[in-house]
């Protein structure tokens, strides 16, 4: 059986993936076969043995390849296999784009007339709209209307980063009010949470002066303090989270899933993770809360609350 996954929207379409290869583990437990290929470095052989050889387990086969648009000579090796694959009603072979496919390829007409395709367009409109709030409530958070669209004027349609957004609300909020567009404004990643992570690695080198400096170079430019120490939070959280499926045993390619971040946040956060051991990252923690407590309470000037938290790092 063929499948055929692509698109723009590379979140869904590896929502789908993900989705498959668990309903296939559920469905044969431990007589599943999983094997992934990057076309663009395998060999077209090693697919072909895989998927001809003959297991005395008679296991269910799932194979998945990735960027087969990419790979040339993959790609025609595996139109000129076509008779065997469609031939194979047993096994699963996903073909798993997540970029756009080169649609005047022999390839991609294959694939649409044989396989069971499913196009992942970006979201937009209501749809979008509709996604992202469905998506704050399975995470148990309403949200205004208002601050919905003030959201997704910030994100639009990459939903990688708007999933994470959403799961920093939510967790802001679960349970409370609905969430305003004040909330938003401060919560929601602007382009400068980017550099916020050149502070952490800053500190994760012990250097507190070129810390407090990129710290005020994010206040001269306006950022309200609240702001930036959320976005601290977040990453100190986010390293926390790693550091702990690591401790745990959890393989680096799992994490992802795992953590609910995004891949890129997961290998920036990864390198970081040596840095700092567990009992470090839950001091600082401790700290940022403390700082958050002493700038909302008015025993600290938001500023020198920030200052003070560096500098006790």
């Amino acid at each position: 059986m063929l499948f055929f996954l692509y698109g723009q929207d590379n979140y869904r379409s590896r929502q789908k993936l993900n989705e498959l290869i668990e309903e296939n583990k559920k469905t044969h437990k431990n007589s599943l076969n999983l094997r992934v290929f990057d076309c663009e470095m395998a060999d077209f052989q090693d697919f072909k043995n895989e998927l001809e050889i003959i297991s005395m387990f008679e296991d269910k086969k799932l194979i998945i390849l990735k960027n087969i648009f990419s790979g040339d000579k993959f790609g025609e090796a595996f139109l000129c296999y076509q008779e065997k694959l469609l031939a194979d009603k047993k096994d699963i072979v996903i073909v798993y784009e997540d970029k756009e496919p080169d649609r005047r390829k022999a390839l991609f007409e294959f694939l649409k007339e044989n396989a069971k395709c499913q196009e992942f367009e970006l979201l937009e409109g209501r749809s979008l709209l509709s996604w992202a709030k469905n998506e704050l409530e399975k995470l148990g958070a309403k949200i205004e209307p208002d601050a919905l669209e003030e959201l997704l004027v910030s994100c639009g349609s990459d939903l990688w980063r708007l999933s994470n957004e959403i799961k920093k609300l939510a967790s802001f909020k679960r349970g409370k009010d609905s969430l305003r567009v004040n909330d938003v404004n401060l919560l929601v990643q602007s382009e400068s949470e980017t550099d916020i992570f050149k502070t952490i690695e800053a500190v994760a080198q012990k250097n507190k002066g070129l810390a407090l400096k990129l710290l005020h170079d994010h206040l001269s430019q306006g950022e309200p303090p609240l702001k930036i120490l959320a976005m601290i939070s977040f990453q100190f959280r986010s390293i926390l989270s790693v550091k702990d499926l690591l401790e745990k045993g959890i393989p680096y390619y799992s994490i992802a899933k795992r953590s609910g971040l995004h891949p890129f946040v997961v290998k920036k956060t990864y390198q970081l993770c040596r840095k700092f051991s567990f009992l470090q990252l839950k001091k600082i923690y401790q700290k940022i809360f403390q700082a958050d407590l002493d700038i909302k309470t008015g025993k600290a000037e938001p500023e020198t609350a920030l200052d003070l938290f560096i500098l006790g790092l």
